[in-house]
């Protein structure tokens, strides 16, 4: 057994390692790369690993640590926020959804029943699908993200109460007994809702502050387990989801200060647990199904996408959002999901559908997930720019002439301090910035900032850079910066230019172009931070500060050692080493002379401490 384990696992992961690589180089996303790892080594090909479906039930663990991860970073006053999204949108869509497909299945020939049935399951959208993608595209915060988001959580839900009456409808015995299975199925999913809410509320943090003072990493990687799992499982004992019994306990700990620890330790099994669900819904595609009937199957994938994508569009449009959003949400939800794997499957058991049908609706869902990926990069490169509104090209503004004294090209936070101190001594000065939403954003707060490239010498002039002494360039840009440098330097060689520097390179190409007056952005901040963390370790005030004193000339100096080899990596290399191995013979020289006890009176104390 041991064996068989380690031999399914060497399978996965060398399928992960081999497939998913390449999908991710030619742009298709990992999903699409795990999905088709699975159908290589699922029966539809290699037939690698034989338990299909056990390893589809128990990767749908991923998807509790994914729900249990989102709820952690959902705060109940967030959630309370999203009510009108995840009840008003939900509702909305998967009713709308749901209309739609049952009718087209109810014209194929199903029973209305059925038909129905066959509208939910298939109007279910894939969860950790659309969230990954999103998550890749870092657009989870945005609002088609949270509107997703949203859905997808109503959906969680509506699907819980669906699962309980499929068996109630199959066995026809909701005439017979009445509704007492169903009242039984209620008071018992509500309990348990109940119960891990109050337990969660009452338990948890006394549980994850006991785990915390073991201070013994394992402990708390294993309670947020313990946490995650037996909630799950909780709630399936109830009947219930037991991803939204992970969601609730993730909420639960939301406002908890172990937020950070639990999610760093829940991440790794979460990413691979997500990896091997896609894998095995890979292997769950009957490609020989597809081989049999192509045109059935095809045209029932493309059917369902349209009516999907065209009922979310629907659904967005009527809850008020704009064609843009509306779009992205008819591209990203246009799948089936693995809800309705769950919803079929359950179907077949309580024979309301043949089980023909059901592998094959299965098989499309399957095929949707599989398409999605590649019609959203389609969209993302293609479509979603058409519904960008055109904004006309600002213009740049003619700066007045009111004899500054200085002139400011850039008002990043790093020319707004520098603003702010001119501002409070009432030097007069000039502020050019080529962002047009920067420069409106800031004349809301009373800056006086005008929109124009500073490396334009009709601007400048109109600045009052003939008259004015300084020149200060805050832009952050590289090249921006250099431009800005030579035309001053060219046109007004009277000004005194002091630059900023975001790195060693930018220092260098701003001294060869003859700018003597340049700081470099971080060096301050990173030595005075320095200089604290040293004091903070116990060593004495001055000599701390004396550490900072000695490395800064050293510093400058091996900047313009380095600037004599520009552009020459291999001595540019040898002249770092070099730098590093003078400041440690520094900095040994100086504990020498603090170590040696001098030839007349007493040592101070701070220097015997040392």
């Amino acid at each position: 057994m041991a064996v068989d384990l380690l031999y399914n696992a060497l399978i996965f992961l060398a399928a992960a390692v081999l497939i998913v690589p390449i999908f991710k180089w030619l742009g298709l996303g990992e999903v699409l790369g795990y999905l088709a790892a699975g159908v290589v080594i699922g029966p539809s090909m290699l037939a690698l690993v034989p338990d299909t479906e056990g390893v589809l039930q128990f990767s749908q663990v991923g998807i509790v640590f994914l729900l249990f991860v989102i709820g952690l970073e959902l705060k109940p006053a967030r959630l309370k926020l999203m009510r009108k999204a995840v009840f008003g949108f939900g509702s909305l869509q998967v009713t709308i959804t749901t209309l739609v497909l049952a009718i087209a299945a109810w014209w194929l020939g199903l029973a209305p029943t059925a038909a129905l049935v066959v509208g939910f399951s298939l109007g279910l959208c894939s969860t950790p699908l659309v969230l990954h993608l999103l998550g890749e595209r870092k657009e989870l915060q945005t609002r088609h993200g949270r509107n997703a988001f949203a859905l997808l959580l109503f959906q969680d839900m509506a699907a819980i109460p669906v699962l309980a009456i499929i068996p109630i409808l199959g066995a026809g015995s909701l005439m017979a007994d009445g509704m007492s299975p169903l009242l039984r199925e209620f008071i018992l999913g509500t309990g348990a809702f109940a119960g891990l809410i109050v337990s969660g509320r009452y338990l948890l943090r006394p549980l994850f502050r006991l785990a915390a003072s073991t201070r013994s990493r394992e402990v708390f990687a294993g309670t947020t387990l313990l946490v995650v799992i037996g909630a799950a499982l909780l709630m399936d004992t109830a009947g219930l989801s037991m991803a939204m019994g992970a969601f609730i306990a993730g909420i639960l700990l939301a406002d908890s200060e172990y937020r950070h620890n639990i999610e760093a330790d829940i991440e790794p099994f979460r990413g691979l647990l997500l990896g091997l669900f896609f894998m095995a819904v890979g292997m769950t595609a009957q490609l020989g199904l597809l081989a049999q009937q192509p045109h059935v199957i095809l045209g029932l994938t493309l059917a369902l996408l349209l009516a999907k994508g065209l009922s979310m569009v629907l659904a967005a449009r009527l809850f008020g959002t704009g064609w843009k959003e509306a779009s992205n949400l008819g591209v990203l939800l246009s799948q089936g999901g693995e809800f309705g794997f769950v919803v079929l499957t359950a179907a077949g058991s309580a024979a309301l559908l043949d089980q023909g049908l059901v592998s094959l609706l299965v098989l499309v869902i399957s095929l949707s997930m599989a398409t999605t990926p590649v019609l959203l990069l389609i969209h993302v490169r293609w479509i979603r720019s058409l519904f960008e509104a055109s904004k006309p090209k600002p213009v740049y503004d003619h700066p007045l002439d009111d004899s500054p004294q200085i002139i400011l090209a850039g008002f990043g936070r790093f020319g707004q301090i520098m603003g702010r101190a001119l501002q409070g001594l009432k030097i007069p000065y000039t502020v050019l910035d080529i962002n047009a939403d920067h420069v409106e954003f800031v004349r809301r707060y009373g800056n006086k900032v005008y929109f124009g490239d500073a490396s334009r010498i009709d601007l400048l002039r109109a600045a009052g850079a003939g008259k004015a002494r300084v020149l200060v360039v805050a832009v952050g840009d590289i090249e921006a910066s250099m431009r800005i440098v030579e035309q001053a330097k060219r046109q007004f060689p009277h000004l005194r230019i002091f630059a900023r520097a975001r790195n060693r390179y930018h220092a260098h190409l701003l001294m060869r172009a003859g700018i003597h007056h340049i700081v470099r952005e971080l060096l301050p901040a990173s030595l005075e931070m320095t200089r604290d963390v040293l004091i903070e370790l116990g060593i004495p005030r001055e000599q701390a500060q004396h550490t900072i004193d000695t490395f800064r000339p050293h510093d400058e100096q091996a900047l313009m050692r380095q600037l004599e080899v520009f552009g020459n990596e291999k001595k540019l290399i040898q002249t770092v080493q070099e730098a590093a191995r003078e400041l440690e013979a520094l900095y040994e020289a100086d504990e020498e002379v603090a170590t040696t006890p001098p030839r007349h009176g007493n040592v101070p104390q701070e220097r015997q401490d040392i």
